[in-house]
């Protein structure tokens, strides 16, 4: 069960301020999202910009709500200054992957803080793997088969969805929480390797150009 810490509501309300006001103004959230084109003609602030916009309230509350049931968790382990260490991280992350596999697309743009919330995800994980997920699944299975289906969906182009940022977000978050937690490595080794499988699996994949 989540609760609210006042660097939840930071980033909460960042989310919220800066998104509503890409849905009232268009050429705000033109200029400050993420496209390939822009970013290669040197615009690389949309690489962090692009994480505090949405497509929609939808779009937004459900990041939002995700935030909330998570963030708490790892800010009890590691501390709000980490916590913030970690999601800016994971946001990065995302779209530096998503700009790894859409290099030669100018016109691909994507926006939304999905990369910094699945690397706050991974990171609640990786402090308690049996976590349950919807009050049934293991945090670890979830973990797991959701990045598999991020490398599936990257592979097939399934809808309209960052799958893309989604794993790098998670990347980042998983790398992040090792280097900020190291003991992690001692106490949990088996569970930080499983975890990481699906890592090896996309690095293997994009080796291979099988995706």
């Amino acid at each position: 069960m989540g609760n609210f810490n006042i660097i939840t509501i930071i980033i909460i309300a960042a989310n919220v301020i800066i998104s509503y006001k890409g849905f009232e103004d268009r050429v705000f959230f033109e200029k400050y999202k993420f496209n390939v084109g822009a970013i290669k003609r040197g615009e690389q602030f949309r690489v962090f910009s692009s994480g505090f916009l949405h497509v929609n309230p939808q779009h937004l509350l459900f990041n939002m709500i995700t935030l909330y049931f998570f963030a708490w968790l790892v800010i009890a382990r590691v501390g709000e200054t980490k916590f913030i260490v970690i999601y800016l991280v994971s946001l990065v992350a995302g779209s530096l992957l998503s700009l790894v596999f859409n290099k030669d697309n100018y016109h691909y743009s994507a926006v939304g803080a999905s990369g910094a919330v699945m690397g706050i995800i991974y990171s609640a994980i990786l402090f308690d793997p049996w976590m349950q997920i919807n009050f049934i699944i293991p945090g670890w299975v979830f973990g797991i088969g959701y990045l598999l289906y991020s490398i599936y969906g990257m592979k097939k182009q399934i809808g309209n969805i960052g799958h893309d940022a989604h794993f790098g977000g998670a990347v980042g978050g998983y790398v992040t929480t090792l280097i900020i937690a190291p003991w992690l490595l001692k106490t949990d080794l088996t569970m930080v390797l499983v975890l990481a499988i699906p890592i090896v699996v996309l690095y293997v994949m994009q080796k291979t150009g099988k995706i």
